[in-house]
């Protein structure tokens, strides 16, 4: 990457940009390696270095997905990355590899306000987000599902139902494109798709409602935590503070949860054995479903935590599942 780097010091104009296109032309991951170099040091290139990037953009068809696979994850989780987006926007590298990203540019999510356009938006989220490549991935693609689902209601109000549904079936098709393997394409993908669930967190939730969602989270708790304190990009006063407070609530409420369920678990001890006295069922995959039956009605709030097993196995005698 020194030969672009030392690029950007040279005088701009039509040499420049001749060596430039020779390069791109001799090496055809140059281009994403002026993005990577952008994203590194902040510095922007020359017009010229850009002008002759945007000429040789098909060079990137040259390019192997694990080259620009690699080169992107680079430029992604570098300090200055939305520098070296709009870069490749505007060389249209952003076109040619992500056009599903590309769509996003110029496209508003509320009428007369620059800073809702989502591509605006991805950038900071990108920004914002930890330099770890999953989140960032992640940030970079979330909102990909807005374009397809954009409605608007008749009094001008605007609405993406099921974008994150439709932005995860969107990546499949990307993943496959740049050739992206699991793990890593799964965690992205569950991302995208769960990236609106703990910005629904209010006080109002019950314990239950926090394990289900820790449970329903699982090894992608982190990541996507991190990803929704990233995608607030709120410009109200104190908006930002008050969803970043929501947030930290919902991660303190978990561990709450966890450290009282691990001293003394929403079902009792023992009550495995007594369903199995009870109605006479010997240790088998049936015990098991009745004990989950039980742990959905406790998260669905039929049944109150941490009660005798009397209280449900009466519960039991009465569903119809024995």
């Amino acid at each position: 990457m020194e030969q672009e780097t030392e690029l950007f010091l040279a005088p701009d104009g039509a040499e420049l940009a001749a060596r430039v296109r020779e390069l791109i032309r001799a090496d055809s991951g140059a281009i994403l390696r002026f993005a990577s170099a952008i994203a590194e040091t902040g510095q922007v290139p020359q017009p010229a270095i850009a002008r002759a990037s945007s000429e040789e953009v098909s060079a990137i068809d040259r390019l192997s997905p694990d080259i620009v696979r690699a080169e992107l994850t680079r430029t992604l989780v570098s300090r200055h990355v939305h520098l070296a987006l709009q870069f490749l926007h505007d060389v249209g590298v952003i076109a040619k590899l992500l056009p599903e990203l590309e769509a996003t540019v110029d496209f508003s999510q509320e009428a007369g306000r620059k800073h809702k356009d989502v591509w605006e938006h991805t950038k900071q989220v990108v920004r914002q987000s930890v330099p770890n490549p999953t989140v960032r991935w992640a940030a970079l693609l979330h909102d990909i599902g807005k374009v397809p689902t954009r409605t608007f209601t008749a009094d001008g109000k605007v609405h993406f139902h099921g974008h994150a549904e439709v932005g995860a079936r969107m990546f499949d098709r990307i993943s496959r494109r740049l050739g992206i393997e699991s793990p890593f394409r799964q965690k992205v993908r569950f991302l995208i798709l769960h990236h609106l669930r703990a910005g629904q967190y209010s006080a109002s939730w019950t314990d239950s409602a926090v394990r289900r969602f820790d449970r329903e989270m699982s090894e992608n708790l982190a990541d996507l935590l991190d990803l929704s304190r990233a995608d607030i990009t709120s410009k109200r006063p104190g908006r930002r503070q008050e969803l970043l407070r929501q947030i930290h609530e919902l991660a303190e409420r978990i561990q709450t949860v966890r450290e009282l369920d691990a001293k003394q678990p929403p079902l009792p001890t023992g009550l495995g054995t007594a369903i199995s006295e009870r109605y006479g069922i010997p240790p088998s995959r049936k015990i098991g479903e009745l004990k989950q039956a039980l742990e959905d009605a406790v998260e669905e709030g039929l049944l109150e935590e941490r009660r005798e097993s009397e209280y449900y196995l009466e519960w039991l005698d009465k569903s119809g599942l024995v």
